[in-house]
């Protein structure tokens, strides 16, 4: 296994959707591997493929470091199916490092795909790992979290975080 460079903000690859995974052969299966890798080593709930530069329907969670009765999930092509309530909460992000915002999520959602077998999965979701579930499947669509607040933060934090980064 091996730790991935994570992608920061203006990355390009950060704003492209990821294609399906057709192929669930050895070269998936270590990306799974290092991704997962990669999100214990910088303290991530979550990684979705195109934040290592990687265009395709692939995400690692794993809540259970704050949520009770949680586990590593890999889930691959996923799909919110079915939504439920809303919630404002915090949220920060590998590829946004330091900038946390408070963002409306739904507080419940239904999510399908496939575990890195191929097997069907469909979860139920509350707290975190709802979260975790819609901000990493935002990632496989090219949405980040600076893209769900208002255009007045977003240019504040644009400036500031291009500015901090000369």
């Amino acid at each position: 296994m091996a730790t991935l460079d994570i992608k920061k903000y203006p990355d390009e690859v950060l704003k492209k959707k990821a294609e399906l995974v057709n192929d669930l052969s050895g070269d998936l299966q270590k990306l799974i591997d290092d991704m997962i890798e990669t999100m214990y080593n910088f303290n991530g709930v979550g990684l979705a493929a195109p934040q290592v530069g990687v265009l395709k329907r692939l995400i690692v969670i794993d809540t259970s470091a704050r949520q009770e009765n949680q586990s590593l999930i890999v889930l691959i092509n996923p799909e919110i199916i079915n939504s439920e309530g809303e919630i404002l909460s915090e949220e920060g992000c590998l590829s946004l490092p330091g900038f946390i915002t408070r963002l409306k999520r739904n507080e419940r959602v239904f999510v399908k795909g496939l575990d890195r077998k191929g097997n069907p999965v469909e979860i139920e979701a509350t707290g975190l790992l709802a979260r975790a579930l819609q901000h990493e499947i935002d990632h496989l669509d090219g949405i980040l979290i600076i893209d769900r607040i208002s255009p007045l933060k977003r240019e504040l934090f644009r400036r500031k975080y291009l500015k901090t980064k000369k």
